[in-house]
């Protein structure tokens, strides 16, 4: 493949993790779009064209705005291995849910971003959802994210820091100081937790996992209303996500002899 092949794709990349960025502050619109990835409009509208002929991307004329089309997600769908070994994981996040009576998180680390592969919610009327399947978010925005980041080298981390910062104006209020901070507590207690400085009125608590890598490359977390939280139901949060960690691994270790 020739150069340009390789940047197109690079491209056309970018702009996939651009549109499942998706936000209310920041929707995914062709001015967005080009803007986020540093492309002409022109270059970026000829891309994105390519991506809805051919089903990764959706275009919706009435909002203007982009999505992840159904191509993507179907690809997403595809049995491996790696994704196998995630379906414990995922049968520990819904138990969670069902004894913390929180949403519940299975976050994955990809490049310098978290992308939430599986969610549960608890019983409790009211619903906390401040992220979706397959959405992603920058290492260090909410709990799971930062305990990810709080695995990484030191020098990584502040790499990714500073490439993010740029973004962080969208977010309730998260500085690159915060996300430092936050990182030193995780690597300290062992928990990530965010109290309303990604998403504003809601308390995020997160524990990085290593499956595929030496470092933590999935994290289960859960998100609940700043005003239901107190330091005891954090202590039983942070028993039963420990608790539930600690009994898939024994499963996964008796399964492998």
């Amino acid at each position: 493949m020739n150069q340009d092949g390789t940047q197109a794709i690079r491209r056309a990349a970018a702009i996939l993790q651009r549109i499942a960025h998706v936000s209310d502050d920041e929707p995914a619109t062709l001015r967005g779009i080009s803007q986020s990835v540093d492309l002409s409009r022109s270059t970026a509208h000829r891309i994105l064209k390519c991506l809805t002929d051919t089903g990764l991307a959706h275009y919706d004329p009435q909002t203007r705005r982009y999505e992840i089309g159904m191509l993507s997600y179907e690809l997403g769908l595809a049995v491996t291995d790696r994704v196998l070994q995630l379906a414990p994981w995922a049968a520990a996040v819904d138990r969670v849910a069902r004894r913390a009576n929180v949403t519940t998180y299975l976050m994955r680390r990809s490049g310098m971003e978290a992308v939430c592969v599986h969610k549960a919610e608890g019983r409790t009327v009211i619903r906390v959802i401040p992220v979706e399947v397959g959405q992603r978010r920058y290492l260090g925005v909410g709990a799971g994210a930062t305990a990810l980041l709080a695995g990484l080298h030191d020098d990584t981390v502040e790499r990714v820091i500073e490439a993010v910062t740029p973004e962080l104006g969208v977010y309730a209020d998260l500085s690159p100081e915060r996300i430092r901070d936050a990182v030193a507590e995780a690597r300290r207690t062992g928990y990530a937790e965010s109290h309303g400085h990604a998403y504003k009125s809601i308390y995020g608590l997160g524990i990085g996992v290593s499956v595929h890598a030496a470092e933590p490359d999935i994290a289960l977390s859960i998100a609940a209303h700043a005003s239901e939280v107190d330091d005891r139901r954090i202590a039983e949060w942070k028993e039963i996500i420990t608790d539930e960690i600690a009994a898939t691994q024994r499963q996964l270790v008796t399964q492998a002899k």
